[in-house]
């Protein structure tokens, strides 16, 4: 396989990138500034978090609609171990991100042990932890957070946001996983062909539970982020993250099917799409309209990629 074969979709969206940030950079002297787009970094990193871990469960063929719900979940956990129980604030933090592991780590049971399908389990907890998110917070928003803790989503090192530098570990560190270590050439293989992944050997319900508990820890992290970033805890945080998430994985080329994917691509279609909200909006675009060109973007890089890879005989 050449490399060309293997970064046919990535060198799409790059390309996609470049173009999209030159024209937007075009549009308004407002969009290409420092400030700006380390705002903009900022302000994807909850999304990114979500989306490195989301990017093995989509490779795997599976899916997990409840992230966004596990990351209201940990908000409120937070809030509440600190607020309500005089937890210590570190204390309430991991917990609270244990709590939200522990969500992750359901969601891989009832998927492996109980062999429900990805969708319909993560579906339903997604309503089952949105309403426990609701149900403990009684509608109530937990402030007066220490301004030490703030340092975790509005500080800087270097000049650049603390979140960026997590952010960014993190994708080395999943990118080294899931492309040069058995459990990351396992996770392709469960994707690609799961019944021939399970006669070579591959211990495959063990590998998609690390995922789906790793899936609830990056949730539990943006939410920890999140909280910091918005100095507040309210139980809707969260609503609707999963399409972001899923959006931007997919327009990185992880196919639905499994078997497929990089987090190089996930990052890229995470870029582009940050980058159109934030230039379209600047340039005066309503938000009707830049959803309407996300989508646009969307199935166009996703075509692309299909006639690219067919002209290959992929």
């Amino acid at each position: 396989m050449t490399l060309a074969k293997l970064f046919r979709h990535e060198t799409i969206l790059g390309l996609l990138t470049v173009i999209a940030l030159i024209v937007l950079a075009s549009l308004t002297d407002k969009f290409f500034t420092a400030d700006n787009l380390l705002n903009q970094g900022r302000l994807m990193s909850e999304v990114g978090l979500v989306a490195l871990a989301m990017t093995f469960v989509i490779v795997t063929g599976g899916i997990d609609l409840s992230v966004g719900s596990i990351l209201g979940l940990t908000a409120i956990l937070l809030g509440v171990f600190w607020k309500n129980l005089g937890l210590p604030l570190p204390a309430a933090i991991v917990l609270a991100m244990a709590c939200g592991t522990f969500a992750g780590w359901v969601n891989g049971v009832i998927i492996t042990r109980f062999s429900v399908p990805p969708l319909i389990a993560t579906l339903a907890t997604l309503a089952l932890y949105r309403g426990l998110a609701e149900g403990i917070s009684e509608a109530r928003s937990v402030r007066g957070y220490p301004e030490w803790f703030f340092f975790f989503g509005q500080g800087e090192v270097l000049g650049v946001p603390f979140q960026l530098w997590v952010l960014g570990i993190a994708t080395v560190i999943a990118a080294v996983i899931l492309g040069l270590t058995p459990f990351g050439r396992a996770t392709y293989a469960v994707g690609a062909n799961e019944t021939a992944a399970r006669f070579s050997g591959i211990r495959v319900n063990a590998t998609k539970l690390w995922i789906y508990t790793g899936a609830g820890l990056c949730s539990a992290l943006a939410a920890v982020i999140f909280v910091s970033r918005v100095t507040t805890t309210r139980s809707d945080m969260g609503t609707g993250l999963e399409l972001d998430v899923i959006t931007g994985v997919v327009l990185g080329g992880t196919s639905i099917f499994g078997g497929r994917g990089t987090i190089i691509g996930t990052v890229l279609g995470l870029i582009l799409i940050q980058a159109l909200k934030n230039g379209l909006a600047l340039s005066g675009v309503k938000g009707d309209g830049t959803i309407v060109v996300i989508g646009l973007v969307l199935i166009g890089a996703i075509l692309m990629g299909a006639l690219f890879d067919k002209n290959r005989g992929g």
